[in-house]
């Protein structure tokens, strides 16, 4: 079913958006548009996926406070 949108604002964000993205036709734009809107929304947030991360560093336990970060490097 075709889409009609007849909303000057809209129309000046579309061809904004199509200078942006070097798209040609306006179809195009709100395609890509509306498909990066989507995608966005269902990327998983970065504190999901550092959570992995985050549980093997806690596993480290605490910092060391007297650890020597320069003598530990001369003996490497």
């Amino acid at each position: 079913m075709p889409l009609y949108i007849r909303d000057d604002t809209v129309d000046v964000l579309v061809e904004q958006y199509m200078r942006v993205t070097e798209n040609r036709t306006k179809t195009e734009a709100v395609r890509q548009a509306l498909q990066d809107a989507l995608n966005y929304r269902d990327r998983r947030p970065l504190a999901e996926k550092i959570k992995p991360l985050q549980a093997r560093i806690a596993k480290l336990g605490p910092i060391d406070p007297n650890f020597d970060m320069r003598s530990f490097t001369d003996e490497l």
